[in-house]
């Protein structure tokens, strides 16, 4: 059996293939029971945000739970195998709980020491224990993976100063215009992320905050936590006609901005340009808007190559996280160990036990004659000698767990006792 994470992150796929990987909330409940119902995938949970689709399982074995896993993703996502399969990344056992506890310290984030993933993380976790997809190997990890993230933000600075994609994507922003001082800023979406710009906007010196979102009540909300103002989503050509800056991060499947109605947009703006951060993935906006003149559109490559430039300071931090996931890494190994030796060590004591009662039964009309006090000595003897017996054995097992040697001796023990 393996711990197997497979799938694709912003570090080695071109954004155009990642946004077609995406697998939407609403979706997971489905996704998770077909993972789950392949040959070789006993446990798994899906992690898929802005930046990455990974599936984290335990499997049968690596290969055969790889290849499961791949497929999966063909006939989920609806794209052929060759269009990402070279961008596929695979890891097992402790590497792959190794790459987990990364991500959940924000090591491997567009954003060095990000905030939001450890939210995604846990999110993606309980969305499997809803769905009954965890059990004794993944629920373990996952939960070591949330401390290991509170552990290194609370240890170490590397979660100092931009600690979010939707703070970058606004810092982005105002280095593009020279600062966001008397702008007129449109947010459409109010999920985390949505959320998350405006509250990176506010008190930042915009001249106006607006709120769109295809639940009204969700847009109030928000514009009523952020002193902005609600807007109806199907009145964006009319708001972004007076705006200077739109950031987008909608959990929508497809565009919802086309070329059209930007160029409709920009006719309307009498050459006055507009600046559009869209961070969602897939993209709200169609790419080809990009071309249009007075139009400056950026999306999560921008703000990666952008992040880039400004984590200089927080890579000393690196170091100091690397040594808390070794730490913590050493720690969950051994638990894990332990976890995994324990039944069958308590199946090997029931065992001799079971004999043992068995035996006194069965000699019980010979020891009849024996008054309580040496019946007590005859069964301590007797519960003794196993007792010693079966240390070694128990020690041995303890000690060579989680190798090959530990291996050979569980399946030795199966096969000579019957376990």
């Amino acid at each position: 059996m393996s711990i197997v994470v497979v799938g694709l992150n912003h570090k080695n796929v071109p954004l155009e293939i990642l946004e077609r990987m995406t697998i939407q909330k609403t979706d997971l409940p489905k996704a998770l029971a077909d993972l789950t119902s392949r040959e070789h995938v006993t446990e798994a949970v899906v992690l898929s945000t802005c930046n990455r689709i990974e599936v984290y399982a335990f499997a049968e074995k690596f290969h055969g739970g790889y290849e499961d896993i791949r497929n999966f993703f063909a006939e989920t996502t609806h794209v052929a195998p060759e269009d990402f399969s070279d961008y596929l990344t695979g890891l097992y056992d402790v590497d792959a709980v190794r790459h987990l506890f990364a991500v959940a310290s924000g090591l491997d984030s567009v954003v060095l020491g990000e905030n939001e993933i450890l939210g995604q993380v846990r999110v993606a976790w309980e969305a499997a224990a809803e769905e009954s997809t965890v059990g004794p190997v993944l629920n373990p990890m996952f939960r070591h993976a949330l401390q290991v993230g509170k552990r290194v933000r609370t240890e170490t600075e590397i979660s100092q100063k931009t600690t979010s994609v939707s703070q970058a994507a606004v810092a982005m922003a105002e280095q593009r215009l020279g600062g966001l001082s008397d702008r007129r800023v449109l947010v459409v979406g109010t999920g985390k992320m949505g959320e998350g710009l405006a509250r990176a906007l506010n008190g930042g010196g915009v001249s106006e905050i607006l709120v769109a979102n295809r639940t009204w009540e969700n847009a109030v909300q928000v514009a009523d936590r952020l002193q902005g103002k609600p807007v109806e989503l199907n009145e964006l050509p009319k708001h972004l006609a007076e705006i200077d800056v739109l950031l987008t991060s909608t959990g929508a499947s497809s565009v919802i901005l086309e070329h059209g109605d930007l160029n409709d947009v920009m006719r309307e703006r009498l050459d006055r340009e507009l600046l559009v951060v869209d961070i969602a993935v897939p993209r709200d906006v169609d790419p080809a808007a990009g071309e249009i003149d007075g139009v400056t559109l950026l999306d999560m490559d921008d703000l990666r190559a952008f992040a880039e430039e400004g984590i200089q300071a927080r890579r000393r931090e690196i170091t100091g996280v690397q040594a808390i996931i070794d730490d913590e890494l050493d720690s969950y190994v051994d638990e894990s160990t332990a976890r995994s030796v324990a039944p069958l060590v308590a199946g090997l004591r029931d065992r001799a036990t079971g004999i043992t009662e068995s035996e006194f039964s069965r000699f019980a009309s010979k020891l009849e004659g024996l008054d309580e006090n040496q019946r007590k000595v005859v069964e301590s003897l007797v519960t003794g000698v196993v007792g010693k017996l079966l240390h070694e054995p128990t020690v041995r097992m303890k000690d060579a767990a989680g190798t090959a040697r530990g291996e050979r001796l569980a399946e030795a023990l199966r096969d000579l006792f019957n376990l």
